[in-house]
């Protein structure tokens, strides 16, 4: 799989991967996600590329004191492979780049699947609470 940064090209085909990876929900427009993260770090949204198609995603943020990832997909008929694994250690190595202490990321509590993933490569479950207030409705 080659890892390259978005391009505008990709971004139905992104979405398109999102839905497939049930990462879309009705209160956050993809299109407008996409849109914000190439407003801000735009290098920081990688897609993964196979014979020219776009079979994962991910993307990633850093404000100076930890990193966030976010809509980390692969695509569910190359799942398993090791794509997913490929794109966490490429965010982590631009992330030891930059001088990044931490990553972080938020994943829905009865996804054991993806939990059991993340733990695989290290991640545990920090005692913070994630608390959230929407400012720009989607809908």
């Amino acid at each position: 799989m080659l890892i390259r940064p978005f391009r505008d090209q990709d971004r139905e085909a992104v979405v398109a991967l999102w839905q497939a990876c049930g990462l879309t929900r009705p209160w956050n427009d993809p299109r407008k996600d996409i849109d914000r993260k190439l407003a801000v770090q735009r290098e920081l949204f990688l897609v993964g590329e196979r014979e020219g198609r776009v079979i994962a995603s991910v993307m990633t943020g850093y404000d100076g004191h930890r990193a966030w990832v976010y809509y980390l997909a692969v695509d569910p008929a190359h799942q398993g492979a090791g794509l997913g694994t490929q794109l966490v250690h490429r965010v982590e190595q631009e992330m030891l780049a930059r001088g990044c202490p931490k990553v972080s990321l938020l994943v829905r509590g009865t996804n054991e699947r993806v939990l059991a993933f993340y733990r695989k490569l290290g991640y545990a479950q920090d005692e913070s609470v994630p608390l959230g207030k929407r400012l720009i409705p989607d809908l």
